[in-house]
């Protein structure tokens, strides 16, 4: 998946920052949706999300618990702040899925 971030040094740096102690909560929200491993990679404005779900993941699933769960919510608008959407994105949409166009395993 891909997001980018507001081209501004500011809101950049302070993105990163809220990611290096996020709440216990929103960690659990994101284990409770079957997440079994999520890394974000950046470079400059752009960032790549790498997730990793057991077999029961989906993005609607998750979509729909992070409905119901108010602190997901509230990280959610925070962190929006910092967030612009993609070209050819709708207005709401954050982060986009990508389509895997390579694979190598040995």
């Amino acid at each position: 998946m891909i997001c980018d971030l507001k081209n501004e040094e500011e809101a950049i740096q302070a993105y990163v920052d809220c990611h290096k102690a996020v709440a216990p909560e929103i960690l659990e929200s994101i284990r409770v949706a079957g997440v079994l491993q999520m890394s974000i990679y950046r470079w400059q404005n752009r960032l790549t999300m790498i997730l990793i779900g057991d077999e029961e993941f989906s993005f609607e699933k998750k979509a729909k618990l992070d409905e119901g769960n108010p602190k997901v919510q509230e990280w959610e608008s925070f962190l929006g702040q910092y967030q612009t959407n993609l070209p050819g994105t709708p207005a709401n949409w954050r982060w986009a899925i990508t389509e895997k166009i390579f694979e190598f395993k040995a």
